[in-house]
Formats: C-alpha cells, structure tokens, sequence
C-alpha cells in the first residue's frame, strides 16, 4: 500500500513568531485528514526553537520525496528557498504572505480560511519559468545554478565593467554598478527597482537590466525566453566583482569570467486558490490607490 503524500509546513522562524500561523494551518489539514510534516526554517540551533505542540522539526531534503504541497510561511524569500529545493521533484508550492510585498504568495495571513480549498482540491497551479546560470573561467566551468527571480552582478562597492550578449550578439556594454538577469516573477523584485519593466508573472522572457549605467544608452531590455544571454567582465574597470542567485550563494566574479544565462527545463508550481486579477495586486502591492 502506497503511503499518503504529505503536506510540507515551511515556516520562517524569524516571520512567523513561535509557529502560530503553521500550527493553525497545520490542525486545519489534519482535521481534513492530510499528513503533515514541518519543516522550519531558521540559521540557529533547530534545538533551541521552541516547536508547536504534536510537531517534531524535519527538514525539505528528507520529506520531499513524499510530498504532495509545500506551504511556506514568511516572505518571498521563503518561497524562494523552497523553490530551488524542490524544483527538480515539481512539488507545488503555496505561499502565504508574513513579510513585506509577498508578490509570489496567494495568501496573506488573515486568509487562512481559504486552506480549506486545499485539502478539497478546489486548487489549480501556475508555471514559472526558471533561468539555468553557468560561470565559465576559461576552460573551466566554476559555478553552476538556477534561479526563480533573478541572477545579480554587482561590484564590491566599486563600480564594474559589463559586456551583456543575446545569442552572441551585443545588446549593451556600460560601466555601472551591475546587472539584474530576472525571470518574468522576478520582474517586481530588484530588476523593477533599478527601473526595469513589469511582466506578467506567467510570461516566458528574459528580462536585462542595468543597475546604475555611468550611459544614457544603457537601457533595460525584455528579451524572448529561447535567447541565451551572456555576460562578461570587462577590462575597462578591473574591481571585483560577485553573482547572486535569488538573494543568496554569493559567487566572486573576475575579470574575463563569461556568465551563461539561460530558460531553465526546471519550472516551479506555485498553488493559485483564486482568479486574483495581476494588475490588481501589483496596485495593491506598490501601494498606488485609484
């Protein structure tokens, strides 16, 4: 007999205080006859945390291989994390929102009536499209990753020298502080700060843009989701240099280092509980008022 698929609580221990909100939501599957296993997550002693009453902490390694969801608990930065340890196994994700912004959560934490929807199945999913990274020095291949929101090269506190390709092709070269390469879901984080455009969540592009370019010339560009971008540390301001990832396994970059971009096969399934129009939230997200 095939063992029940379980429900994985991804909680931030630092968002969601004590593990109240995953604790309600936990009864609330168990009553609906769902397993559970909880999966905090914290950069201190696991021992030291205080766990909700009838949970023992796991980890996303050991209980992926059996789940059907993952519900995380925190900002965009949770769902994040739980999308790069889940992408190759497409576990669906649903988020519910105790940060900031929250764009890529369904949920914020005073809807929690609606995890009913979940244990009925009353629940579609949504692709996102993921970007695959490779950093080339020579010959050599010295980091491999991928992304859900975007790859990020920036000077140490000095500004760099930036050749960015499409297909081999020259699409801007610029002085500057660095470079967003995001996906579409990534559109509404750092890229849209340093003044690139919103794209719908669900499109497949690629989207460029400069961060503090010493040109005029040097604009954002929104590229088709096939185009494989690279993107080379020039001579012209030899200073060091660093590639993130989603927010995090900050890489050092040097000068003659080729950075390879492209669409990822892996995808992350995010959980849409309702038709909650795009424009609407990101209205609502950025605090515009009609």
């Amino acid at each position: 007999m095939n063992k029940q698929k379980k429900t994985i609580l991804f909680s931030n221990a630092e968002r969601d205080i004590g593990f109240e909100i995953a604790w309600r939501v936990g009864e609330m599957l168990k009553k609906q006859g769902k397993q559970i296993a909880f999966c905090p997550t914290f950069d201190d002693d696991m021992t030291a945390r205080v766990m909700p009453p009838g949970y023992t902490p796991s980890t996303l390694e050991q209980e992926l291989p059996h789940a059907e969801m993952i519900i995380t608990f925190g900002g965009d930065g949770t769902i994040l994390r739980a999308a790069r340890a889940s992408s190759d196994m497409s576990v669906p994700i649903l988020g519910v929102n105790l940060g900031g912004k929250g764009f890529m959560a369904e949920l914020e934490s005073e809807e929690l009536s609606s995890i009913d929807a979940v244990a009925s199945g009353g629940y579609w999913t949504e692709s996102r499209m993921m970007l695959d990274v490779e950093v080339m020095r020579g010959s050599d291949m010295v980091y491999r990753d991928y992304a859900l929101n975007d790859i990020v090269i920036r000077g140490e506190n000095k500004v760099i020298d930036l050749m960015i390709f499409g297909d081999g092709h020259l699409i801007t070269h610029f002085s500057g502080d660095g470079a967003v390469i995001a996906t579409p879901t990534g559109s509404t984080a750092y890229s849209m700060a340093a003044g690139g455009p919103i794209v719908e969540e669900a499109a497949h592009n690629i989207i460029v843009t400069p961060v503090c370019a010493h040109v005029l010339q040097a604009k954002s560009f929104v590229l088709v989701s096939d185009r494989r971008v690279s993107v080379e540390l020039g001579y012209r301001k030899n200073n060091p240099a660093y590639m993130s990832v989603d927010g995090e396994n900050h890489q050092s970059i040097q000068t003659g280092d080729i950075i390879y971009i492209h669409k990822s096969e892996r995808c992350t399934s995010l959980v849409r509980l309702s038709n909650r129009n795009f424009y609407k939230k990101v209205s609502e997200k950025l605090g515009e008022r009609p």
